[in-house]
């Protein structure tokens, strides 16, 4: 992976923040989030997230972060709104905060009272003790983290350069985990989350942007060790059934289905998954969740998988086999919760076809959209990772709380808006 770093745009945006009446710092955030946000190897829609810590004209100590539906491959000053850092640190030695408790403290902390919710890591950006950090998904992360057992591999690899944080469910709980395993790793550069991603940290922007292009080389080195070639974004060129594509319309376009006003269906057929779809165990791989939790609020727990000369009997057969085991998953999973949930509807957002690509299902065409991405990265990640190993992802009990996760659902209507 090559760093974007370009000192001429990079000073093009100091100086647009400056004339804005912002700070030079902002700029510079602004500027590698974009260029962090323009790789679609490192994050995808609304995933990853950057801060930066700055001081206010009366000495007040800020940290802008991003906010909850803006990408960053877009994003403007508005998308980082500024909170105080005080009272997020508080919370470093404090009682243990529920997710609505937590969100009210960002908001209560925030500068501006009418700016989008800040990212639900933010805790843990602001106690890392650095001006600039950054966090992404990274294709080449993601293969080697949905692995089993690699704190040896990790250290291998980095040495005492990253620092190793086992699972734990994003929000406050990964916010104190991961500072007290920086704080036992003084001198690290970065935290390496299991099944997760990878975040970097440094003084100055540019130095905590190439410390993560630096760790994805290091990571695609790693896969290239074993023979793994891990290919970049590919377009879609294989052909398309339009009968096939037909019958899934009309099956899905019914009034117990989120889709009965419409549905969308974006088509995919790489070379990578062909590959995937080609596999004798594709189901089976699927059935193991995600590449990253939060990829499964846009397209649930797994795939349904049908021939490629699947008839209407067919595909009616493969949406009840589906709805019946994702009742069979909500009802395993939502006894063990606290408080209540209600499920969500039994639908699949992804339809895999046998040795011939992935449509990605959506209410709209950028939800159908969002949904292929996301599908054409996690099958060369997956691809990847069944290659080095064995691709092992979250388990169905951590699966189910980021699916039902209060927090990601609200981030999701942000998005659709």
């Amino acid at each position: 992976m090559k760093s974007r770093w370009n000192d001429e745009t990079a000073a093009r945006y100091v100086e647009a923040a400056l004339a804005a009446g912002q700070s030079e710092a902002l700029g510079l955030r602004i500027y590698t989030s974009r260029i962090i946000g323009g790789d679609p190897d490192l994050v995808l829609h609304g995933g990853g997230n950057t801060s930066v810590k700055v001081t206010s004209v009366t000495g007040e100590a800020l940290m802008h972060i991003k906010g909850s539906g803006w990408d960053l491959d877009t994003i403007e000053a508005p998308g980082l709104p500024a909170v105080r850092l005080e009272p997020l640190l508080e919370t470093r030695n404090g009682p243990k905060l529920s997710d609505p408790d937590m969100v009210s403290l960002l908001r209560a902390s925030l500068i501006d009272a009418d700016a989008p919710n800040p990212s639900v890591e933010a805790l843990l950006h602001a106690f890392l003790p650095f001006a600039f950090v950054d966090h992404t998904h990274a294709t080449a992360i993601l293969a080697l983290a949905d692995q089993p057992d690699m704190r040896e591999t990790v250290r291998r690899i980095y040495g005492d350069r990253l620092a190793y944080v086992p699972y734990v469910m994003p929000g406050f709980d990964l916010s104190i985990v991961a500072d007290r395993i920086y704080r036992e790793h003084p001198g690290c550069e970065g935290l390496w989350l299991e099944n997760h991603g990878l975040f970097t940290f440094a003084d100055d922007a540019r130095s905590s942007y190439e410390l993560m292009i630096e760790f994805v080389t290091m990571a695609e080195q790693e896969l290239a060790r074993k023979g793994v070639e891990l290919t970049g974004p590919q377009p879609s060129d294989g052909p398309e059934d339009m009968a096939l594509r037909s019958r899934l319309e009309t099956a899905l376009v019914r009034d117990d289905s989120p889709f009965a006003k419409g549905v969308f269906l974006d088509y995919r057929s790489t070379a990578a998954i062909r590959a995937h779809a080609g596999k004798a165990d594709v189901e089976e791989i699927g059935l193991r969740g995600t590449v990253t939790p939060d990829h499964v609020i846009r397209i649930k727990p797994w795939p349904m998988v049908i021939e490629a000369d699947a008839d209407a009997a067919a595909i009616e057969t493969a949406l009840a086999a589906y709805a019946e085991r994702y009742k069979a998953y909500f009802a395993r999973n939502a006894t063990r919760t606290r408080e209540p949930k209600q499920m969500l509807d039994v639908t699949p957002r992804v339809v895999l076809i046998r040795s011939e690509g992935v449509y990605a299902l959506g209410a709209s065409a950028k939800a159908a959209a969002i949904g292929g991405d996301l599908c054409e990265q996690a099958t060369r990640a997956i691809n990847a990772a069944e290659a080095y190993g064995r691709f092992t992802p979250i388990g169905e009990a951590d699966l189910f709380d980021m699916e039902y996760w209060s927090l990601e659902q609200a981030k999701l209507m942000v998005g659709a808006k």
